[in-house]
C-alpha cells in the first residue's frame, strides 16, 4: 500500500498543475516586491510596519532595477511571479502591453510621490553647479562639434573645464545606473534629454525621427568618462568617498541618508533640497510608484493590508514616516486621487 503522506503530496502537486492558468494559488504566504533601489527604502518600510503589525509575515522586497523589476512582475500571474513592482518612473506602454500577453492585465498603479535626482559629489569635492546642457556635453557618446554645432562629433571633452571655463579643471568621472534601473531612464529625460534640446536643430528631430533623437540623445560614451555602478547606491557613496573628484547619480531620498559623506550639486543654481524638489523648483524632479496585481489582491496574504498601510495618513501624510525616510510627499489633491484609486482598485492603463 502506498504511503498515506506520498499520496498526500501527489494529490498537492496535483491540485497545483490542474490550477487554472493566471490563478494565484496561496502557495506563498509573503508579499513579494522586486523593483526600482530608489523606491526600495520606502517599500521597505511599509513592509516593516506590515510585519510588526503581526496579523501577515513582512514581505520580501528586492532591488532589481524598475527595468528588471517590471519584467519579472510582466511574466505572469500566480505565487512563482512578484505581486507588486517599484518603480521610479511610470511603466510604459510597450511594459503593459508585455504584461498583457502573460496573462497580467489587470494591475493598480499607486503614485507614493517625489523624488529628485541628483548628481552628488563628495563633501571635498569640486562644488560644481551645472546645467542640464553641460551634463548632456560631459556624458554623451556624440556631442555637437564646437566649430559647428549642427555636426556631431566623438565626444572630446575630457575635463569639466574643457566644457566651459568657469567649471573646474577635473576629470569628468561620473558613476551612474545601468540601463535596467529606472533612475538611468529618467536620467536620459530629465538631464540628456533636457540638455540635447537646448540645440534646435536635434530638438526638431523628436517630430521628424524619433529614433534618431533618442540615439543623439541617449546614447552615453563608453571611454570611462561615465561608470556603470550596478543597483547599489551605497556602492556609488563609498567611491565617491574614495574619489572626492568624482561625481554620482542617485535619487534625493538616499542624498538625503548620507549628508554626512556627500552633497548634492547644483542644476542650473538651484540645490537639490526638500522644499525645491515639492515646489517642482529643482530641474529633476520625477515621480515614483508602486504597481500592484489585481488578481493576487485576497490570494496572497496582507497584500491588500499592505497597499492600504502604504497610502495611510501615518505613511504617506506630509508628516507620515515615509517623509522622515526622505520621501517628497503629493500635494493633498493628487493623494486623495491616489488613495481614491487604490480603494476602487482602478485599472492601470498607460
Amino acid at each position: 500500500m502506498l504511503d498515506r503522506n506520498l499520496l498526500l503530496a501527489a494529490a498537492t502537486a496535483l491540485a497545483v498543475v490542474a490550477a487554472p492558468a493566471g490563478s494565484a494559488q496561496a502557495a506563498r504566504d509573503f508579499i513579494n516586491v522586486v523593483g526600482s533601489s530608489t523606491v526600495y527604502p520606502f517599500t521597505t518600510t511599509v513592509a516593516e510596519q506590515l510585519g510588526r503589525q503581526g496579523r501577515f509575515k513582512t514581505p520580501k522586497v528586492e532591488s532589481t532595477g524598475t527595468g528588471g523589476g517590471i519584467k519579472l512582475f510582466c511574466n505572469g500571474l500566480g505565487p512563482q511571479h512578484p505581486d507588486v513592482v517599484n518603480a521610479s518612473r511610470r511603466m510604459n506602454a510597450s511594459e503593459f502591453d508585455s504584461c498583457k500577453k502573460n496573462g497580467v492585465t489587470a494591475i493598480v498603479e499607486v503614485r507614493v510621490g517625489y523624488d529628485g535626482l541628483t548628481i552628488s559629489e563628495n563633501k571635498r569635492g569640486p562644488k560644481l553647479d551645472l546645467t542640464r546642457k553641460q551634463v548632456y556635453l560631459a556624458l554623451a557618446k556624440q556631442v555637437p562639434d564646437p566649430a559647428n554645432p549642427t555636426v556631431l562629433v566623438a565626444n572630446p571633452y575630457k575635463l569639466w573645464s574643457d566644457i566651459d571655463k568657469s567649471l573646474p579643471k577635473v576629470k569628468i568621472e561620473v558613476l551612474g545606473p545601468p540601463p535596467t534601473s529606472g533612475t538611468r531612464d529618467s536620467f536620459h529625460e530629465l538631464y540628456m534629454e533636457a540638455g540635447c534640446r537646448t540645440y534646435p536643430w536635434i530638438n526638431t528631430l523628436r517630430t521628424q525621427d524619433e529614433k534618431r533623437f533618442k540615439r543623439v540623445c541617449h546614447t552615453v560614451r563608453e571611454d570611462g568618462a561615465f561608470i556603470e555602478a550596478g543597483e547599489n547606491d551605497n556602492l556609488i557613496v563609498q567611491k565617491l568617498e574614495a574619489n572626492p573628484n568624482a561625481v554620482g547619480i542617485f535619487g534625493f531620498s538616499f542624498l538625503e541618508e548620507n549628508l554626512d559623506k556627500v552633497r548634492g550639486s547644483k542644476i542650473e543654481n538651484v540645490e537639490p533640497t526638500y522644499e525645491t524638489i515639492a515646489s517642482g523648483k529643482f530641474p529633476a524632479s520625477r515621480p515614483l510608484f508602486i504597481y500592484v496585481k489585481k488578481a493576487h489582491i485576497g490570494v496572497i496574504p496582507g497584500l491588500q493590508e499592505f497597499v492600504n498601510e502604504y497610502v495611510s495618513e501615518k505613511a504617506l501624510g506630509e508628516e507620515g514616516y515615509l517623509v522622515d525616510r526622505g520621501l517628497v510627499p503629493q500635494p493633498n489633491t493628487d493623494l486623495a486621487k491616489t488613495r481614491a484609486d487604490v480603494k476602487s482598485l482602478k485599472n492601470f492603463a498607460p
